[in-house]
């Protein structure tokens, strides 16, 4: 009914093309960003460019917030120290940071791996010690029983017991993450689909801004729908 309304509306005149393009206007778009690309580079370029600073922040921080989230939960110590810190932090838009990273780490990759990696350890971290906390203490008390060692109890007890709350904040991680990569190419990057919405956007190239709006959309959808899928493999045993 949207599509439908949106088609009817534009040839009757009723919706201005300025706000939002006719169907026939994103169609074009699209053809000629596919097949010729955007400011010299080609619409691959574009898109494996942001998946790969995508990617490779996300898996930093899923490899740094896995075990600060695991010591945490297990650590009441570690925790009194570190979540003061986390929860004063968390809450601040990482698009604030951007000064601050241009100014210590320049304008290349890394500063934009580094937004989007941060993003993703908060959301790791976070799910990960909820989901420690919640390991029930007979399983604890049942592995220190037989003998475990405390690398063997947090490798076959806490980590395992812990993966559906682990597997939440790698779906949310991994969202925001595609979302902060609109942020990140803000640093100077001249690839992308964050660059292409902005530089879209700063000369009102419309349409263009409506189709690096949905291409993230639609990846973003099939990025959650690849999680999903390893979930059920992973945690097969859940719910039976």
């Amino acid at each position: 009914m949207l599509l439908l309304g949106w088609v009817v509306g534009s040839q009757l005149g009723w919706i201005d093309p300025f706000v939002l393009p006719t169907p026939g206007q994103l169609g074009a778009s699209l053809w000629k960003f596919v097949t010729q690309g955007y400011e010299n580079h080609s619409f691959l370029a574009h898109v494996l460019a942001s998946l790969f600073r995508t990617s490779t922040g996300f898996a930093i921080g899923v490899l740094a917030g896995v075990p600060v989230g695991l010591l945490m939960g297990y650590f009441p110590s570690v925790n009194a120290v570190l979540s003061p810190l986390f929860a004063f932090i968390r809450p601040i838009p990482v698009i604030a940071f951007i000064p601050l990273v241009i100014l210590y780490f320049g304008i290349g990759e890394f500063s934009k791996i580094l937004l989007i990696s941060v993003t993703a350890f908060w959301y790791i971290v976070l799910n990960t010690a909820n989901g420690v906390r919640s390991v029930p203490a007979l399983f604890v008390q049942a592995a220190e029983n037989l003998g475990l060692s405390r690398g063997q109890l947090f490798r076959h007890v806490m980590l395992p017991a812990s993966m559906p709350f682990i597997m939440v904040g790698l779906k949310t991680a991994a969202a925001l993450s595609w979302a902060v990569v609109v942020a990140a190419e803000l640093i100077a990057a001249q690839r992308g689909l964050g660059h292409v919405i902005m530089d879209a956007g700063t000369f009102f190239n419309i349409p263009m801004v409506y189709i690096g709006i949905g291409l993230i959309g639609i990846i973003g959808l099939g990025l959650e729908r690849a999680l999903t899928y390893m979930e059920t493999r992973l945690l097969h045993w859940q719910g039976k």
